[in-house]
């Protein structure tokens, strides 16, 4: 009925490392429970503990202690998908989740643990006058449970954090921290996390991203000029940034990952010498200048790394020339190279070549050494245009934010949101971070107007990947005409855009996925039957024989089975009738499942024939505990493998 007891899970680790540090103790409930005897776990970490007063290099703000609890308490709540407010219900892989981005997460530990390629977040900014989210930390974990199905006593989840209050950053990093550390779980080994910040919490967030994922795991600080302000005092302002960690950068390393992006005016360059070349009759003396000029005519629209490329060969292809000096002084590469014409040995560059002599050879053999008029000169290497389209992508970048904006109005006919993330900006880094898997799936937990989700549609219908999202948004309430929350907003903008996307690519948009499945945090589907035998007499028994809330439909019963057996929420699911019962199939038979009041004999063998994995029913399907029995006993018989489970 709860989301898994993360502390749990961390008592587990400690006991394989230092099995002779748990003991036992009971809770408020005089349950009895394993716990951490901290003074033997100092004993065994005695040359590495920091106690008291003792100085130390740490992150420390009032409330980080409740805020690391919060993130390892369980909570009672579930998913429960919403139909109409889908698109593609059935067969998209796309997910869109509506509530606590706090809950979301902790409902998404079991289902996506370790299989997010790429996290984007730009969550609120500390500005004194936005809007945080509230978690209540001052309380048990029993206490915890009990609030855990409800908003606080004014039905407000967002409260001001006014320049005034005197935890102005502590609220604001007591409100990330425990979201980070479960997003941290959720990345895969090599995983990415980008989280855009200004200025008025970089600083506190790049330590918290140290802290949660290790100071060593840090990838990049991105500048974003994304306007000004010349009325400013000082300086024109503008900047965003956004700050890059890996789930482990050795890891990344070790596969030798590397970001690169097209380089800017590559592709009309390109086509320029491929006019230039023709247009001289192919004369590589006539059409060098004549290329010369062309490049200095759009100078501005490239990046000088490609204006470079200047010349054109007699093959018609454009090119630099680049000294064959050994980069380095490690190693030696220094030998005799002949001059092709004299015949004596060339002048060698004071570091040495740069490659092998068989590597070297190879070079000549292919056209690749420019030589001078005799041995006194130092030859050069030969660098195709057409083999350099890409470039690592840089830090530093300016795009106006007004564009997106812009946009983002067109397409809804609105201006609820004017502040939006631009498309183009997050595909950009979307596609360096997920260049090597094009089926990846990127997680943004502050979804907004939904801009991530838009960017991994328009990504996918550029270059035919199979990107999947999952957006989770607050339903937070907004003041403009149509829509009544940002929920509301970042749906509606992901159904425009997913049709103008297919529109645009005509017969081939049918082949990618525009679609959502669309849920939301809610209590558990699960009533609480549990009484003590004293608090329930004859009469109160009938109306405890059902374990499931009234209103809860069977859909909603298959997506709390999907997250307790730690499946994907976006599997496939087909609808069917059987022995006149309604069966929900998820994923050609992984599991099936049927809710229905009346399960019968017969049902359950026409079930147990299909050989499913798993197999769920609701316990008060069943006409008795016999009837319970024989089922499990029918699928013994005809699909032992079946997992079989009633709730």
């Amino acid at each position: 009925m709860t989301s898994p007891d993360l502390s749990a899970g961390n008592v587990a680790k400690i006991a394989e490392l230092f099995p002779g540090v748990i003991t036992e103790t009971v809770d408020a409930e005089g349950n009895a429970l394993s716990a951490v005897d901290f003074d033997l776990l100092r004993q065994e970490l005695s040359d590495h503990v920091v106690e008291g007063p003792q100085e130390r290099y740490q992150l420390d703000w009032p409330g980080k202690r409740a805020a690391a609890f919060a993130a390892n308490a369980p909570i009672a709540k579930t998913l429960r998908p919403i139909r109409d407010e889908s698109v593609d219900f059935d067969t998209t892989q796309n997910l869109f989740i509506e509530g606590d981005n706090l809950d979301a997460l902790k409902l998404l530990q079991e289902s996506y643990l370790g299989k997010i390629k790429l996290i984007y977040i730009d969550p609120p900014y500390n500005t004194g006058n936005d809007f945080i989210y509230e978690d209540d930390f001052a309380e048990t974990i029993s206490e915890y449970l009990e609030r855990s199905g409800q908003r606080s006593d004014s039905g407000e989840r967002l409260v001001a954090n006014p320049e005034a209050n005197g935890r102005y950053h502590s609220s604001w990093l007591s409100m990330m921290y425990p979201r980070l550390k479960l997003a941290r779980n959720l990345l895969a080994d090599d995983g990415v996390l980008i989280a855009a910040i200004d200025d008025h919490e970089h600083g506190n967030l790049r330590e918290l991203l140290d802290l949660v994922f290790g100071g060593d795991n840090f990838l990049a600080n991105v500048v974003w000029q994304g306007g000004s302000k010349n009325d400013a005092r000082f300086t024109s302002q503008g900047l965003d940034y956004m700050l890059i960690y890996a789930r482990n950068v050795a890891g990344l390393v070790e596969a030798d990952v590397r970001w690169t992006e097209p380089k800017k005016g590559h592709a009309q360059v390109m086509e320029i010498a491929r006019e230039v070349w023709d247009a001289s009759g192919h004369d590589s003396a006539k059409a060098t200048p004549a290329f010369r000029k062309r490049l200095r005519e759009m100078r501005a629209d490239l990046e000088p790394a490609v204006f470079r490329y200047d010349q054109i060969d007699e093959t018609g292809r454009p090119f630099r020339t680049d000294n064959l000096a050994k980069p380095s002084a490690t190693g030696t590469s220094r030998y005799d190279l002949a001059h092709p014409v004299t015949g004596l040995p060339v002048k060698m560059p004071r570091e040495g070549w740069r490659f092998s002599p068989a590597t070297m050879a190879d070079r000549i053999a292919q056209g690749r050494v420019i030589f001078g008029p005799d041995h006194t000169s130092t030859p050069a290497l030969k660098r195709y245009l057409e083999e350099m389209d890409t470039q690592a992508i840089k830090p530093v970048f300016t795009q106006e934010r007004a564009s997106a904006a812009y946009a983002l109005k067109k397409l809804l006919d609105s201006d609820a949101f004017p502040y939006t993330k631009d498309v183009g900006v997050l595909a950009r880094w979307i596609d360096a971070v997920t260049q090597g898997d094009r089926e990846a799936v990127v997680l943004d937990f502050f979804a907004g107007s939904g801009s991530t989700g838009h960017a991994v549609m328009s990504l996918n219908a550029a270059d035919g990947g199979r990107r999947r999202f999952i957006l989770v948004q607050l339903d937070e309430a907004v003041n403009h005409a149509g829509y009544s929350t940002i929920a509301d907003i970042a749906r509606e903008r992901l159904r425009r855009a997913g049709a103008q996307l297919k529109a645009d690519a005509g017969l081939l948009g049918q082949e990618f996925d525009t679609g959502f499945r669309s849920l939301r945090v809610d209590t558990t589907n699960m009533a609480d039957v549990l009484r003590t035998p004293d608090d329930t007499d004859q009469q109160a028994l009938s109306g405890l024989e059902d374990s499931v809330k009234p209103g809860r439909t069977g859909e909603d019963l298959l997506f709390q089975v999907l997250l307790d057996w730690g499946l994907d929420l976006a599997v496939p699911i087909e609808v069917d009738q059987t022995e006149g019962r309604t069966v929900f199939v998820v994923d050609e038979g992984a599991l099936v499942a049927c809710f229905d009041d009346d399960v019968t004999p017969e049902l359950v063998r026409a079930l147990a024939k299909q050989e499913p994995l798993r197999a769920v029913f609701r316990d008060s399907g069943f006409a008795s505990d016999d009837a319970r029995i024989n089922a499990d006993q029918a699928f013994k018989e005809l699909s032992p493998a079946t997992d079989v489970k009633a709730i």
